[in-house]
């Protein structure tokens, strides 16, 4: 096994409000943000971590939510500045900052842009008035706009911009206008998903008119090649980028590399290459008991095993495009490639995996079936 590369997750848990659709760790603000209170509660988990990790250079660090956006610059200064005290940054570290059209103004991205942060994710979603109200946005179509222009007035030239397709009552020329207007805004990074109904959800209690299944896989085949006709390349099921401008954090994940994850719910993956042991562990996942200290040192802590270990690395990697080399399996989970011997040549027996050794590579058909081509590894 080999030392991989380190990320770093924050997650800021809060919300405006609470998105029908999402199943994510996130909280509605009731009262006040007790942002001093959580930022200094992230510093006590970074110094925890950094006996263990500070040797290890950071490639990456992902603010997530949550709304991210809802927290001021100053907040997400001292919090990029403990991160740099606890931990050691890599000179070409990416800082990307969730951020929700309805809850940024020029101050605020001119602020986060002088911390640091120097990549924006802007959850969009759609460019529809209609479906901006049933998917329960704060933002509109002008604040959505507007966000993206006072980005770059800000010096943000390298930003993502999240569309989800297959919303209430979408049809396929309604999806590429959404396409069209988001492409409008000349994105260096787009993620383009699927609306997907998720339990303990609203919309799963209160399930919304979809389109059906072979207008959403017309849909999406239509996107795909509209996107690549404008120079954003496919390089993960659902993230397009232009040259050069891959998302360094999430390209971690596929590729089985190491993360810390802190704040409430966090999670993380840590390797210990000398002993060839992978440690997942997790917070707790309530902003109240994340800030109580005695519970926040409660981690829960797993190993993991040698066939969930082969599942989560072919899970992952075979999201990619273009599959990773056959070599990062071993160096990143500290097994032979042997064990995996019978699941490759069925896979590529079916067609759904290339055949070249060399490479762990979805084939066309593989991409368009992965769910079939994951089960193999299971």
């Amino acid at each position: 096994m080999h030392t991989p590369p380190l990320a770093l997750y924050i997650h800021l848990p809060w919300c405006v409000e609470k998105c029908p659709y999402c199943d994510f760790n996130s909280h509605k603000v009731k009262d006040s943000l007790p942002e001093e209170l959580y930022a200094a509660a992230l510093m006590q988990e970074l110094m925890f971590h950094s006996e263990t990790l500070q040797h290890r250079p950071l490639v990456s660090i992902f603010f997530g939510g949550g709304t991210p956006s809802l927290f001021s610059g100053k907040s997400i200064d001292k919090i990029l500045n403990g991160a740099a005290k606890y931990l050691t940054f890599s000179p070409d570290i990416e800082i990307t900052l969730e951020a929700n059209p309805g809850t940024v103004d020029q101050e605020h991205f001119h602020d986060y842009r002088s911390a640091g942060v120097n990549r924006l994710s802007l959850g969009i979603q759609s460019l529809q008035p209609e479906k901006l109200k049933i998917l329960g946005r704060i933002h509109d179509r002008n604040q959505a706009l507007n966000a993206v222009r006072i980005a770059r007035q800000s010096g943000f030239d390298n930003f993502n911009l999240d569309i989800m397709y297959g919303l209430p009552q979408q049809t396929i020329p309604e999806a590429l206008k959404d396409l069209q207007d988001a492409l409008n805004l000349a994105p260096t990074h787009f993620s383009w998903y699927q609306l997907t109904i998720e339990p303990n959800t609203l919309f799963y209690h209160q399930r919304p008119p979809l389109p059906a299944d072979d207008i959403i896989w017309e849909m999406q085949i239509a996107g795909q090649d509209f996107l690549q006709k404008n120079n954003l390349a496919q390089y993960e099921v659902s993230a397009y980028a232009t040259p050069e401008k891959e998302c360094v954090h999430n390209k971690n994940y596929w590729e089985f590399g190491d993360y810390l994850g802190i704040g409430a719910g966090a999670h993380s993956k840590i390797s210990d290459a000398a002993s060839g042991i992978i440690t997942r562990f997790a917070q707790v996942r309530h902003p109240k008991e994340y800030l109580a200290a005695a519970k926040r040192h409660s981690l829960e802590v797993k190993s993991i095993s040698e066939q969930a270990l082969i599942f989560e690395f072919m899970l992952n990697a075979l999201r990619l495009t273009n599959g990773v080399p056959a070599a990062l399996f071993t160096e990143r989970t500290g097994l032979p490639l042997s064990v995996i011997t019978p699941q490759l040549a069925a896979a590529r027996l079916k067609g759904l995996m290339e055949k070249d050794t060399a490479i762990l590579k979805p084939t066309k058909l593989g991409r368009q079936f992965l769910n079939d081509l994951i089960e193999i590894f299971l």
